[in-house]
């Protein structure tokens, strides 16, 4: 694997490095000059005769985010210090903290989950508990942010805080320490010996965690693959490179990246014997995957060692570099482009002007599978450029239904409470669950109404009548979860989840990595 000091650092969306300082910049042409003049005497006309009077701190911070957003670049930033502090956090995997994952239900923090082996976790702290102080600070009405703030703090040191649990009442002060957030959050085998793995981020262990992952399916028996990298945003280039050496071949191309004109590009690639050579494999990606994510599943892809199976992917096809500022905070600063190894743009055109009008979701324009470049992977298959990676099977529908749209306008503010209503009546059902498919009735719909009509935020009835398929679905996941636990609730969803079940059919008829691909496999069922 390519040495971890080639690349050090860390991007929120995509993979990146860390600059040590900022390297000399070039001599400026002479026709620069003017240029300086120019912006000394805007700089003291503002700061002079301005009608506002402005500190000179304040009127360069504007320079700078002027500079900055005349880039055209939404990854080219200031990162102040709070910020770059988070995305360190994010992409090391690692906070100071309790480890709880928590929600608000009923105006209250309450935990979803414990971080396995975190120190809330060995408190006893289970899922379903409703944190009603912290420090001694009520906790009514507190954001999800404001919460998990309080519970932060440096390592070794205690937070105290109180617990409804049902009818008891607990309080417990746990010691602050290194949390480690999984980057591979979902291990699971499906029920026709399919391995299924959710990768979430590329940190500083994904590819590690990858491994271990894959490891223990196969021990397990399992006779094909699927990595989901939808919603991925990426992260750290050199786990991005980390993963997809484990399903290549010594010498095969993962990415290339090119710099601005007369640098040479820089191609890495494969450097280790893949690790599973006769695991069939399927990729799944939306467009949330970004990035790393898209570096992966292009490398896969153009080398025919999956199927990548879902919709387009989110295009962001350029590297950045960090460098840290003696005034505190960092610059991230777009250094290259990549490109996958059959030449392919990952970055998708973008419109420049904000009023611009743009036909898709995400703001993003593309043309049309006719009119997109055509490119070879090493079989000979067709793939498209044009920006993002495009699928070789297309699945899933990313509009949400709209009996859901109008549900989701008429709750407005109150979505949470709404989502609290379906998990006060998962909860009043638990004991009567005997299986974690155990259906969804329409009395159970009909409580959850009356639940919201006695908070008096109830729709009207034509509308939540109508969305009743989804929120019956909604209600029967968090069923399972609160009666059987988040690995049965991840079952009940992956039976409705049609890109899973799509990428779990075709693996379920091969028995060699080849195979994947032919008609027969990919055909719809």
């Amino acid at each position: 694997m390519i040495a971890a000091g080639l690349f050090v650092g860390l991007l929120c969306v995509g993979g990146w490095w860390v600059g040590r300082d900022l390297a000399p910049a070039a001599p400026a042409p002479r026709r620069a000059l003017g240029g300086a003049r120019l912006f000394d005497q805007v700089l003291g006309a503002v700061a002079t005769r301005y009608v506002d009077s402005l500190d000179a701190t304040v009127i360069y911070d504007k320079a700078v985010a002027g500079l900055l957003r005349e880039l055209h670049d939404p990854y080219t930033t200031f990162l102040g210090e709070g910020r770059l502090r988070r995305l360190n956090e994010q992409m090391s995997g690692t906070y100071t903290g309790v480890g709880l994952q928590m929600d608000i239900r009923d105006g209250w923090p309450t935990v979803i989950e414990p971080v396995p082996g975190g120190p809330s976790w060995r408190a006893g702290v289970v899922a379903g508990d409703r944190l009603t102080k912290v420090g001694g600070q009520l906790t009514k009405g507190w954001t999800r942010d404001e919460a998990s703030q309080a519970l932060r703090g440096p390592p070794g040191s205690t937070v105290a805080f109180e617990i409804d649990r049902g009818d008891q009442h607990l309080t417990m002060a746990v010691q602050r320490e290194a949390v480690h957030v999984r980057a591979v959050t979902r291990v699971t085998l499906l029920p026709n010996m399919v391995g299924y793995v959710d990768v979430n981020v590329f940190n500083q262990s994904t590819a590690l965690e990858l491994q271990a992952a894959v490891d223990s399916l196969m021990k397990r028996g399992a006779r094909g693959l699927i990595v989901d990298l939808r919603g991925n945003p990426g992260g750290l280039l050199e786990q991005g490179v980390g993963v997809a050496e484990l399903f290549l071949d010594p010498g095969q191309s993962i990415v290339q990246l090119r710099a601005r004109p007369g640098q040479a590009a820089q191609t890495i690639s494969d450097s280790l014997p893949q690790r599973w050579p006769t695991l069939p494999l399927t990729v799944l990606i939306d467009k949330g995957s970004a990035s790393a994510s898209e570096i992966v599943a292009g490398a896969l892809q153009d080398h025919d060692r999956a199927l990548v199976v879902g919709a387009i992917s989110y295009g962001k096809g350029s590297a950045q570099n960090v460098y840290p500022l003696v005034s505190g905070g960092a610059l991230r600063l777009t250094t290259a482009r990549w490109f996958t190894p059959a030449g392919r743009s990952i970055s998708k055109p973008r419109p420049r002007d904000p009023f611009e009008e743009v036909d898709e979701p995400n703001g993003v324009t593309l043309p049309s599978d006719t009119l997109r470049p055509r490119f070879r992977t090493d079989a000979g298959r067709t793939v498209l450029g044009g920006g993002g990676i495009a699928p070789d099977v297309i699945v899933g529908d990313s509009l949400t239904p709209l009996p859901v749209q109008i549900l989701a306008r008429a709750m407005g503010k109150h979505l949470a409470d709404y989502r609290d209503a379906l998990a006060k009546e998962a909860t009043k059902v638990k004991s009567a669950m005997k299986t974690p498919t155990d259906v969804v009735t329409p009395v159970m719909l009909e409580a959850v109404y009356r639940n919201l009509e006695a908070r008096r935020i109830a729709p009207d009835r034509k509308i939540f009548d109508s969305a009743s398929p989804w929120i019956a679905r909604s209600l029967g996941y968090e069923m399972t979860r609160v009666a059987f636990g988040p690995d049965a609730e991840f079952l009940r969803r992956a039976q409705d989840d049609l890109v899973i079940q799509r990428a779990s059919s075709i693996l379920q008829n091969v028995k060699v990595p080849q195979q994947v691909f032919t008609p027969a496999a990919t055909a719809p069922r």
